[in-house]
């Protein structure tokens, strides 16, 4: 599924002994008949809406990361707080530009319970730390999966919250603010992964066999 930065930045900290519990989901079990029906729900609908990358380009979604190890390719709307069914936060597509999946997001801050939203199993969401995104074209070529933390940020004299392509100039970690295409902050969200396109192993799991990256 998702190198979508998010699980990354997860997985990463889990390794090094950081991460809170939470941010892992707490529940893998079965998939329950109103999770069943949000999953019906939002195949119909967004297969219909954004079967293809050029449908959400269209509706406002721009791509930021590489292709992941489960063949998911994300693209982001920066509505992270719209916890609703039918817009989800981010969408992610094959190599060939088909749709995989979604992610719906709710804003996070400390000490907040986990969601309990479209009949879902709270113990399903994700929570992913602030942190800021950036895309650059130069040379006809466009690098993804860059990213930066706020306090590093905020030390070189950026707002986090409203971050500026001169400010990653100022950090050497990009030549000229012209390369950058995209600079956006990822706040701390409650984020809910799931598989649009048919699962075996469930709209939930890691992985879907039936795609290869």
């Amino acid at each position: 599924m998702l190198k979508r930065f998010g699980l990354l930045l997860c997985t990463m900290l889990v390794a090094t002994a950081i991460a809170q519990a939470d941010q892992r989901p707490s529940y893998r079990g079965p998939v329950s008949a109103s999770e069943q029906q949000f999953v019906k729900n939002i195949q119909a609908d967004l297969m219909k809406r954004f079967p293809t990358v050029k449908d959400a380009e269209k509706a406002g979604y721009f791509r930021y990361t590489n292709e992941d190890n489960t063949g998911a390719i994300s693209y982001a709307n920066l509505q992270w707080a719209s916890a609703d069914i039918q817009h989800p936060s981010q969408l992610w597509y094959d190599k060939n530009g088909n749709l995989l999946g979604a992610d719906f997001s709710v804003p996070y801050k400390s000490g907040d319970p986990r969601p309990n939203l479209f009949g879902v199993n709270p113990g399903r969401w994700y929570e992913f730390d602030d942190h800021i995104h950036w895309v650059t074209t130069a040379n006809d070529k466009s690098a993804f999966d860059n990213y930066v933390y706020p306090g590093p940020f905020k030390a070189a004299g950026g707002d986090p919250a409203h971050p500026t392509a001169q400010t990653l100039v100022k950090m050497n970690k990009v030549k000229s603010a012209s390369e950058v295409t995209h600079v956006f902050d990822m706040p701390g969200i409650w984020d809910l992964i799931v598989w649009v396109r048919p699962n075996p192993n469930g709209a939930f799991a890691y992985k879907n066999p039936n795609v290869k990256p």
